[in-house]
């Protein structure tokens, strides 16, 4: 039980004429599968969410990163960095920062029919033909497993049917785009039934590239391919496999100098100017200069630039997602369901990332001298992935009791490299740029394979074993759940190359976990229903790749207590769900981030160092979800989440200094509304659709407190829908917008690009010489389409 998507259900109220499926108004439900088996969602004792296909189709959502507007308040999805290679997602506060390396897992897991996705890398490919999304709130621990202490992200597709059908949409858009996708249903043949699904989107750029050949920015081109067959030779058993391939090509945000020297930083003592200090500094003083800006760099804090102010090379990045997966159910009896759930996975990632140009440091001063004229440094890394998982379960019923029992395994293989050269150079009179030889020019390395200086290298292996059960026992309108997963982690690892030369760095992890779970719900009467619920959660522990040592760390725990209620008023006119919750996370993994120049060379290096933090980190939060429908055809939404984070000061491990640190991505205050509209016009219907979020700013970094702004994004639909063509097949004609009002928010800065150095080793000073300005990534611009779709 717990919160109900309001912001997403109501598509069933407003768009069931455009889709030919009951509205939840006229008797309908949702159905979920958040407890193994499919339950009404006002019934489930899940605070849950459900995105289904009419709200994905309503607000233009393509990929998961278009959930990062704030559909539901409390699930959160933004760029790692500014790459759309891979995502962050989070859920009531649990937020890592950096999940995307080969030995780190990330606070929620994503699931694709039953199946773990164990990387974030490939997670903004294209959407194939979703029934619904569930963002399943709190620990999952006992059914979903590790690594999903806020939750899980549980993706359903649509089954083949067994009947003739077929579904193609196609548009256009603004800065260059189309889309198009169809979803072939092929009639059932001796118990066998195929469903095809093809899509395409693509987007040109939204900050243009002024080098010529060059990709621009917020690029992105989507392919995939799907194909599913069911097998139901009798009414007791059922075989899925389903085979899905996606291409994505795209490449990063822009990175824009927000501001120059904004905390006016210069030499002298360092108690004098505390907002020049690098958090987990302490320096006496500050040495070195501010340098003057380069005439070529433009300084642009208060809108989104169209067009870069130096042109670099930059490639698109590529990411190749691929996967198999086998369903298998057979019924024995009433009283047993036994369910097997295989599946192979791999991903594929080579980002190319040069998303800011002249605007971070090294500065290049006038006068200077081969490698230390260069700049731009372009972010090179390959990804490698492949896992396995079994699955086995047990559903079913026994008198009173409802169960679900099952056995997991999951084996992972990763491998990365990184490489970071300079692209660009100025000339020693700072007016005139080159573009640098892309295998030798980067002090004597390049981008190119073969010819890069190799930042670091890795592989990371991953095992894990679980045990799981969950029964629910009924006694009229009171329900008691237990339930437990005991999950046993094999891990290691190797970081074999450091700076390009060899390292003979490893690191080995068992751990074993028990995470139970405790709800008593109450039908307390008809459309409303209360429950309590204990629940824990883990993130499994590994080793920073980032790292110049490969430093390890542990597993983080969580205990969360929750209460809510899910209410129905007036004839189910009227939903309003809420929900309180404590959460307590022990061994917090924090991240410390330190950038590294070499003046000489020109070149710069990232350093992660990932902590377990002692003390207790706190998460308190609120929501609620309301639904109205006060008309036939009109519903009215609301969504609201409150989250408080508190995290005790932590010890940098470069400094040894303790400071405040802070949850990345989560605002205390988020909400989202929408209105849902359909009305019949000229023997079709017309629907029109608007939704509002507004998110809190944030923090975007672990150990700074400056934050990103806060955003309110507005989206929008109006589609004349059901009209009867030749052959009896329906057409609908819509025009589309996502962020109406071209609302301009940062929703991602560094502070560091305008503070002090770390002091060196044994020294209280901190420099000044690379001071610039605060590095921000704006969201994206108003984007609008229209779209024709056929159905018959």
């Amino acid at each position: 039980m717990g919160t109900a998507g309001a912001c997403c259900f109501s598509a069933h109220f407003a768009a069931a004429a455009e889709v030919n499926q009951p509205s939840y108004a006229d008797g309908g439900d949702i159905i979920v599968t958040a407890t193994k088996r499919e339950t009404s969602l006002q019934k489930t004792p899940i605070a849950i969410n459900v995105v289904d296909g009419e709200a994905l189709r309503d607000r233009h959502i393509q990929s998961l990163l278009d959930l990062g507007d704030g559909a539901v308040p409390s699930l959160r999805i933004s760029t790692y960095d500014a790459r759309q290679t891979a995502l962050t997602i989070g859920i009531r506060g649990i937020v890592p920062l950096d999940a995307n390396q080969p030995a780190r897992e990330q606070g929620v897991g994503v699931y694709i029919d039953g199946v773990y996705l164990g990387r974030q890398h490939g997670l903004n490919a294209a959407l194939f033909d979703v029934e619904r999304i569930e963002v399943l709130k709190g620990p999952q621990g006992t059914l979903f497993g590790r690594n999903t202490e806020g939750g899980a992200l549980s993706i359903v597709t649509k089954r083949p049917s067994g009947v003739f059908g077929f579904r193609g949409t196609a548009g256009i858009a603004n800065f260059g785009g189309y889309n198009a996708d169809a979803h072939l249903d092929l009639p059932e043949w001796h118990g066998l039934s195929v469903k095809l699904d093809g899509v395409i989107q693509h987007q040109d750029a939204t900050v243009k590239n002024p080098l010529a050949g060059q990709t621009g920015w917020n690029y992105f081109d989507r392919q995939g391919l799907r194909a599913a067959v069911r097998w139901k030779p009798s009414p007791e058993f059922t075989a899925d496999f389903a085979y899905d391939y996606g291409h994505d090509q795209n490449s990063p945000f822009y990175g824009q100098l927000l501001n120059i020297n904004p905390n006016k930083c210069v030499a002298g003592p360092a108690s004098a100017q505390p907002a020049c200090v690098l958090p987990g500094t302490a320096p006496i003083n500050f040495t070195g200069t501010v340098k003057p800006l380069n005439p070529l760099v433009e300084v642009v804090g208060d809108r989104r630039m169209k067009a870069a102010d130096i042109g670099v090379p930059q490639p698109p990045s590529l990411d190749k997602t691929h996967g198999y997966t086998a369903n298998l159910s057979y019924r024995l009896s009433p009283a047993i369901e036994l369910r097997s759930i295989t599946a192979w996975r791999g991903v594929t990632s080579n980002q190319y990332d040069n998303s800011f140009g002249a605007h971070r440091p090294p500065i290049v001063v006038a006068g200077c001298k081969g490698a230390a004229c260069n700049f731009s440094r372009l972010s090179l890394a390959d990804l490698y992935q492949k896992q396995f998982s079994q699955e086995f379960q047990a559903v079913g019923s026994v008198g009173k009791v409802d169960y679900v029992a099952g056995l997991y395994y999951f084996n992972e293989r990763v491998s990365d490299d990184a490489a970071t050269p300079n692209s660009m150079a100025f000339d020693p009179t700072l007016t005139n740029v080159i573009v640098l030889d892309p295998c030798r020019g980067s002090a004597g390395f390049g981008s190119q394979p073969g010819c890069r200086f190799i930042d670091r290298a890795s592989h990371a292996y991953a095992k894990s074993y679980a045990i799981f059960g969950q029964a629910t026992y009924n006694l009229g309108a009171v329900h008691l759940t237990v339930g437990g997963r005991n999950t046993w982690d094999r891990r290691h690892g190797d970081l074999y190359i450091v700076n390009n030369a060899a390292t003979p760095f490893t690191y080995r992890q068992n751990t074993s976990r028990f995470d139970p779970l405790l709800v008593a719900a109450w039908e307390a009467a008809d459309g409303f229903n209360l429950y309590a619920k204990y629940s824990t959660g883990y993130r499994s522990g590994g080793a920073s790749s980032r790292s110049i040592n490969y430093r390890s760390f542990g597993p983080e725990t969580l205990k969360a207590y929750e209460l809510g209620a899910k209410t129905e008023f007036f004839d189910r006119r009227i939903r309003l769900n809420v929900a309180g919750y404590v959460m307590d996370r022990a061994q917090s993994q924090v991240d410390f981030i330190s950038v590294s120049f070499d003046q000489t060379t020109g070149g710069s290096r990232n350093t992660t160092e990932t902590i377990n933090a002692s003390g207790t980190m706190k998460i308190r939060g609120i929501e609620a979800d309301l639904t109205v429908s006060p008309l036939p055809g009109l519903s009215l939404t609301g969504s609201y989440a409150y989250t408080y984070t508190r995290v005790p000061p932590v010890r940098n491990p470069f400094t040894g200094v303790k400071q405040n640190v802070y949850i990345v991505y989560t605002p205390r205050n988020a909400a989202s509304g929408a209105i849902n509209y359909a009305v019949p016009l000229a023997g079709a219907r017309l629907n029109l659709h608007l939704d509002g979020n507004y998110a809190q700013a944030t923090q975007t970094f672990d150990q700074y407190a400056r934050k990103n702004e806060a955003s309110f994004i507005v989206n929008a639909r109006v589609a004349l829908a059901d009209i009867t063509m030749p052959g009896g097949a329906d057409l609908t004609l819509s025009l589309w917008s996502r962020n109406l009002l071209n609302e301009t928010h940062v929703y991602r800065v560094d502070p560091s690009n305008g503070l002090g150095s770390l002091p060196a080793a044994g020294s209280t000073s901190s420099s000044l010489n690379n001071v610039l300005g605060d590095l921000g990534y704006f969201n994206a611009p108003r984007t609008f389409g229209a779209e024709a779709t056929i159905k018959f």
